[in-house]
């Protein structure tokens, strides 16, 4: 593997950490409706699969956390959490 796509994955890699780890305080945040915890939780579990790509388990986890954007019940620093989490996904192509 040439070192610029091996470079690219670790930066991949760290935006996939990072956004399961935003995705883990929101799902904690008992503040936070339970259907949309529950959704953290299936897109946590989406972005840790090894079966996929990066750009593939972005892209389905972006999906999903589109669905749930526009429940009136979310609070809004979770919706501003939820787009951060989402920008930092749509950072991750093939």
């Amino acid at each position: 593997m040439s070192p610029r796509r091996s470079a690219k994955l670790e930066e991949y890699q760290r935006l996939l950490d990072e956004a399961i780890r935003m995705l883990d305080r929101i799902s904690q945040d008992r503040g936070v409706p339970r259907n949309i915890r529950r959704l953290t939780t299936e897109a946590i579990d989406v972005l840790r699969g090894e079966n996929s790509s990066h750009a593939v388990r972005a892209s389905k986890a972006i999906s999903m956390l589109n669905e749930v954007m526009g429940d009136i019940n979310m609070p809004p620093q979770t919706r501003s959490q939820m787009l951060l989490v989402i920008g930092l996904l749509e950072r991750i192509k093939d």
